[in-house]
């Protein structure tokens, strides 16, 4: 299951919106033609900060981008580096490194190896690595995704988000389908929204959880810290709902982990960021792993400590097509750093697990 997979590992051959990214201001794109701008501080300017003088001479950029480029050590007076508190005075000699926002490389296409599951002329599916960022946004203008994307697809440009149709957390591995024409991707995100693409996530948490069962709980952004959801009963809260069944539980003493985990199915039946991982955590079983909800996480050893984000895995996306109109599921194994968890505490890997039934989407 660690190879690239072909139509001969469907499990069904077939037989017959989140926020857009944030666009650039006219004004701002404008400004972004790199390289460095000089100019002589005329008598008007005598006196003034040199972020202040700078901005006055190049007024399409922010003060506070300016800012950052003299902290950079991008600005000089006179030939010598330059604080933006300095004070300038009438003809020294002004030098700034003008750079491209980091914005504008969140539309370039860089070439990256993207591990495809799937691809037609209509779709790709990614068995997306952990660790790779999906959308491009602070922190992350470049090396995402939707960047590889647009290198290995260039018409994916005049798709909104480059196809993307949904999207994985950083940390989490998996399944993930992509657009190739706006009209599929009309006709994806139409099947979202009636819920009959199924998205199953392989998760290992701590505790012995239930057979089964469904959170309904709706998700806010936690107040006290902007990176995390929790649940609220606010009324502007989203609706969430996951369904979840135990496949296993191990020994607690299985992989020296010192802890029982269970090894859970999850299907989604909204798709709110977070959502798993908050999901499981308010009912008191956090994912493995997890770097952001582990206010109730039980301390674990051995091969735990080793996985170095949140236990979760999309292993199972099953979708109709957009122009085939026939269903086509396809399965993909977690990668090595959670299968070696998985078989250090006795779990057994080594096809897809049907829990929920045929009659459940």
């Amino acid at each position: 299951m660690n190879g690239s997979m072909g139509p001969e590992h469907y499990i069904d051959a077939p037989e017959g919106s989140e926020a857009l990214i944030e666009e650039l201001t006219d004004d701002e794109a404008g400004a972004a033609q790199a390289g460095p701008v000089r100019f002589t501080v005329t008598q008007e300017h005598a006196g003034w900060r040199l972020d202040r003088a700078i901005a006055a001479i190049v007024p399409s950029v922010s003060r506070s981008r300016i800012q950052v480029w003299i902290e950079q050590g991008g600005a000089r007076v006179n030939s010598s580096v330059a604080r933006a508190r300095d004070r300038v005075a009438a003809g020294d000699r002004v030098e700034i490194d003008v750079q491209e926002p980091p914005e504008l490389a969140a539309s370039k296409p860089e070439p990256m190896q993207l591990p495809m599951v799937y691809e037609d002329d209509e779709l790709i599916v990614i068995d997306k690595p952990a660790g790779l960022v999906v959308h491009p946004g602070a922190g992350n203008w470049s090396g995402t995704l939707l960047n590889g994307l647009l290198a290995h697809w260039p018409a994916l440009a005049s798709v909104p988000r480059a196809g993307i149709v949904h999207r994985l957390d950083a940390g989490t591995s998996g399944l993930m389908v992509v657009a190739k024409t706006l009209t599929a991707q009309l006709d994806l995100v139409r099947q979202l929204q009636q819920r009959t693409i199924v998205r199953e996530y392989w998760a290992l948490v701590t505790g012995v959880a239930s057979a089964g069962g469904t959170i309904d709980a709706a998700l806010w952004r936690d107040p006290r810290n902007p990176l995390r959801f929790r649940v609220s009963r606010r009324g502007d809260a989203r609706a969430a709902r996951t369904r979840y069944r135990r496949i296993a539980v191990s020994e607690p003493a299985a992989g020296e982990v010192g802890v029982a985990l269970s090894w859970l199915a999850c299907r989604l039946d909204t798709g709110r960021t977070h959502q798993i991982r908050v999901h499981l955590e308010s009912i008191g079983h956090p994912l493995v792993g997890d770097p952001l909800y582990s206010k109730r996480r039980v301390p674990t050893g051995g091969a735990a400590l080793r996985l170095k984000r949140q236990a979760l895995h999309a292993c199972r996306l099953s979708l109709r097509h957009p122009k085939q109109r026939a269903t086509i599921t396809w399965f993909r194994a977690p990668p090595e750093d959670l299968l070696e968890l998985m078989r250090a505490v006795g779990f057994t890997v080594d096809r897809p697990v049907d829990v929920f039934g045929a009659d459940q989407p």
